[in-house]
């Protein structure tokens, strides 16, 4: 899943040399932290501003950068395609549904449990099949995914077809998280730790493993890299990612089903990964917004909206096959 990373790879003259300026100011220090602060400022009053409709989006916007950037630990920093990323998604929404309703257990303490089986799946699958490559990899991951689906579909203790519903929301320090505000400001700071941790991550000496492996394998492995070691810590990282996003996911809906884990919303994850840029983290966050944002803000075009978007994608595809704002050389 390598792609030409260069600045302006895949585009046309014309984006190509927009895109050198815009490469060049994301590059300066002072207009990052500017654009960083203008940004945090505008998550603030984002709900002020835009009203109570309009915050509920945004947290379903803000769910997704969490799950698109635990999705490019996997796709963008390690190359493996992961067809199958809502099985972790469903995990992390389960076990907290399960342990709060069924058994009576505070939600935050669910947190780690829900981490653990995460990573404990993430290993059972991982470990046996990251040997395979490309096409491969894909059909078993999707198989995963639909197998998590199906069992959450006819087994009790998860609610079969009707799930789990009544799921309370949590209390930290007085403070009952449980308007679309306050999940708002929830989503914000889950967010910014999943940004913080990915670029973390990008600048480690295991980002840069991932980095070798996702170019070049056998290369990689005769440099000392256990290519396999390597790509099950991003498998199980990104599992982790996605069972953090379907804790609080099924705490701010209350209730969760089977169908809100289908291949679809792996497919818009991966959509919002590679649209955006694989291993970018800028790049995957613009993508995820897009995906979630995109649909709304073309509502008023009726039923025609959904093929004015999808024209959109295939535009954008078309002149930044790399993605709008894709990695260069190493991922950050």
């Amino acid at each position: 899943m390598a792609t030409d990373d260069r600045p302006g790879a895949g585009t046309t003259p014309a984006l190509a040399r927009l895109a050198g300026p815009l490469a060049a100011l994301a590059d300066n220090a002072a207009a990052r932290r500017a654009g960083i602060v203008a940004l945090l400022a505008l998550m603030v009053v984002a709900p002020f501003v835009f009203g109570e409709y309009a915050t509920v989006i945004l947290t379903n916007a803000l769910l997704y950068v969490v799950l698109a950037l635990g999705l490019n630990v996997v796709v963008g920093y390690a190359g493996l395609l992961d067809l199958g990323y809502a099985a972790f998604f469903a995990v992390g929404a389960y076990t907290v549904g399960i342990l709060t309703l069924r058994v009576g257990v505070n939600f935050w303490l669910t947190l780690p449990v829900a981490v653990c089986t995460a990573a404990l799946a993430g290993v059972i699958i991982g470990g046996p099949t990251l040997r395979l490559r490309s096409d491969y990899l894909a059909i078993v991951t999707l198989g995963f995914g639909e197998i998590v689906r199906i069992s959450a579909r006819n087994m009790s203790i998860t609610g079969m077809a009707s799930g789990l519903s009544g799921i309370h929301q949590p209390w930290l320090f007085g403070w009952h998280i449980a308007t679309p505000r306050d999940f708002y400001y929830l989503f914000c700071v889950l967010a910014i730790l999943a940004v913080a941790v990915s670029v973390r991550l990008a600048d480690s000496r295991l980002g840069r493993a991932w980095l070798y492996v996702r170019y070049d394998e056998d290369a990689a492995e005769a440099m000392g890299i256990d290519r396999v070691r390597v790509k099950l810590a991003a498998y199980v990282t990104g599992a982790i990612f996605g069972a953090l996003g379907g804790v609080f996911f099924a705490v701010n809906l209350g209730a969760i089903s089977p169908e809100s884990f289908s291949f679809t919303q792996s497919v818009l994850i991966l959509m919002a990964v590679i649209l955006g840029g694989m291993g970018k983290i800028p790049g995957v966050i613009l993508g995820a917004m897009i995906v979630i944002l995109g649909p709304e803000l073309l509502r008023s075009l009726g039923e025609l909206r959904l093929l004015v978007f999808a024209v959109g994608l295939l535009l954008i595809m078309l002149f930044r096959p790399s993605g709008i704002w894709p990695g260069r050389g190493r991922q950050q």
